[in-house]
């Protein structure tokens, strides 16, 4: 919902500012101004990008219109499934996790954090780590250096279309110059009209220009800089899990572990260290 409002304070700065210095309203009007720089803007957007970039862009746009689900609540169920985890390998050694690993969806551990076992992707990119700690032919290097190309190829693939929308955005600025000059030549094919009407030909071609620049740096590279934000956020439940593992191997207590995994978030969902002290004493006492 914020990007429908910030949408709505741009409208409102742009067109109620020209109101009140008396500007009218039917100048702007420029429909065909508005088809050429956004026809060219999406034909741009084709051409520069393959059908998994079109598809990636078209379906993560809805998205933007709902607030972030990585808060402080998923990051408290994460590290509580994760301490569960590494208790239950401590104790019962890391084969005992085979079950859980291999059949998360029925595993009576995982069903204990729905917010988790519905974010398909974070429960097989822990399932594939556990999996690999499981069978034990991998030591802590290599496994960070695994974890570090997965999680940097799952932001690259995330950020494809933030980079799309970005280009268009810079794109907009030219297509909204080659309306105005495309006006321009229009009313320059009219030289033998009364000056007052050349005057308004120009001032509707001269719209061409405003038209690019709002759509861009008010509606499309905003969007990309939020996806930007987005991908940001989704990376932090994968470093999370990263870390705790990492720590896990290399010999730390679950509980210690699961604290250089809380270290790695926002401060904005982080939870203190009481507050995860707290959690984890819970989890202990079920």
């Amino acid at each position: 919902m914020l990007v429908l409002f910030g949408y709505v304070v741009v409208l409102a700065s742009v067109f109620g500012g020209f109101a009140m210095m008396g500007g009218q309203f039917g100048a702007l009007y420029q429909p065909v101004e508005l088809l050429m720089i956004a026809g060219a803007g999406i034909g741009a957007f084709v051409v520069g990008n393959d059908s998994k970039a079109i598809k990636a862009t078209l379906k993560g746009l809805p998205k933007l219109l709902h607030g972030s689900k990585h808060d402080k609540a998923l990051y408290m169920e994460l590290m509580a499934l994760l301490y569960v985890l590494l208790s239950k390998g401590r104790k019962d050694g890391m084969m005992a996790l085979e079950m859980d690993v291999d059949d998360p969806l029925n595993s009576p551990i995982f069903a204990q954090y729905p917010m988790i076992l519905g974010d398909a992707p974070i429960v097989e990119f822990l399932t594939d780590y556990l999996r690999l700690i499981v069978s034990g032919n991998m030591n802590p290097f290599e496994i960070e250096s695994l974890m570090d190309h997965e999680i940097d190829t799952y932001r690259h693939e995330a950020e494809v279309p933030a980079h799309s929308l970005s280009k268009v955005g810079d794109a907009l600025p030219a297509f909204g110059i080659v309306a105005a000059v495309m006006g321009v030549v229009h009313a320059l094919a009219s030289a033998d009209l009364p000056p007052s009407q050349m005057g308004e030909l120009i001032a509707h071609a001269m719209v061409g220009t405003f038209l690019g620049i709002l759509m861009a740096y008010g509606f499309v590279s905003p969007l990309a800089s939020l996806i930007e934000h987005h991908v940001a956020e989704s990376t932090k439940p994968y470093q999370c899990i990263k870390v705790t593992l990492l720590a896990n191997l290399n010999g730390y207590a679950p509980q210690l572990a699961v604290e250089f995994g809380r270290k790695v978030l926002y401060s904005t969902e982080r939870p203190s260290f009481t507050e995860l002290d707290d959690h984890v004493r819970q989890v202990k006492s079920r």
